[in-house]
């Protein structure tokens, strides 16, 4: 399918700048906005297991649409003509989305998924997307809880009060799977979810003895210095964003001009830096990174 095509599956429109809720003559700023804030909504690495398929094919969407909005020859294709460009497309490429989604947004941690939370419930974003999930799942409560980012079992009165006033409002169709529920499901449901919550916990306290552990041997490590394991852990962090710039040269370094990734959108504070180091080894550098583009060997 195309990337429109998912786009009107997924999201149940083909106007990107709907599904952004953006302006045609955005910013960047404004866009990345926009992406974060979606992107972060169905992120591969913060979502159940059994989410986890339809939640990529939802990142993917997400990215390639941030990709187009952000490179002004993809911009103008869409914007005169409506069409998205799927050559370039590829199933592989996922890991390459996730890895430039860090490369631009701080890192997924619990603290920001709670930060986001607070803002998201509650909100008008919500009151749509319990809409589209209500209509979606014929009022079943299952398909609200597996659609509705962050709905848990105690937040079913609440989001019951909000689907009552749209029913009363006209706004949806009264389903009876909604309003005359069996107990039994709803119990059912419940029990699941208790199930669920106990497993988090349990994987959660693995998670924190696990880097308890790393803390503790990287002190170690370093002496009982703890200046001198931050140090080691930004040399660790710059080795892997080199290491993700090798990739990309080893992969991106044969092809057309066409196909170079352009980083220039999160690059912009390594800028003067990169000029710098390149002016000091001009002969001895065949591949590098300028101005934000990965570019091929001289021949």
């Amino acid at each position: 399918m195309s990337t429109l095509e998912l786009c009107e599956k997924y999201f149940e429109t083909r106007d990107v700048y709907k599904l952004m809720s953006l302006q045609k003559d955005a910013k960047e700023k404004e866009i990345k906005k926009a992406y974060h804030k979606l992107s972060l909504l169905v992120h591969p690495d913060r979502v159940p297991e059994d989410q986890k398929k339809e939640s990529t094919e939802k990142f993917k969407v997400l990215s390639k649409i941030y990709q187009v909005l952000t490179d002004s020859q993809k911009k103008a294709l869409y914007d005169e003509q409506g069409i998205i460009d799927d050559d370039d497309e590829s199933e592989g490429k996922l890991s390459s989305w996730l890895d430039l989604w860090s490369k631009i947004f701080k890192p997924i941690t619990e603290e920001v998924i709670n930060n986001y939370e607070k803002e998201y419930v509650g909100s008008e974003l919500e009151r749509t997307d319990v809409k589209k999930a209500y209509l979606g799942g014929k009022g079943c409560l299952n398909y609200l809880m597996n659609h509705v980012p962050f709905m848990k079992v105690e937040d079913e009165p609440r989001i019951k009060v909000m689907v009552e006033a749209m029913i009363a409002a006209e706004e949806v169709p009264e389903y009876k799977a909604f309003t005359e529920e069996p107990a039994a499901k709803r119990k059912k449901r419940h029990n699941k979810y208790a199930r669920e919550f106990e497993e988090a916990q349990v994987i959660k306290e693995r998670i924190r003895q696990r880097q308890q552990k790393k803390d503790e041997e990287d002190l170690e490590a370093s002496g009982g210095n703890l200046q001198q394991m931050i140090l080691a852990r930004k040399n660790q962090r710059e080795s892997n964003y080199n290491s993700l710039m090798d990739r990309l040269l080893e992969k991106y370094g044969d092809e057309d001009d066409s196909q170079t990734v352009d980083f220039s959108s999160f690059e912009k504070k390594k800028k003067s830096k990169a000029k710098k180091s390149s002016r000091s080894n001009p002969k001895e550098k065949l591949k590098s990174v300028r101005a934000g583009r990965v570019e091929k060997a001289k021949k």
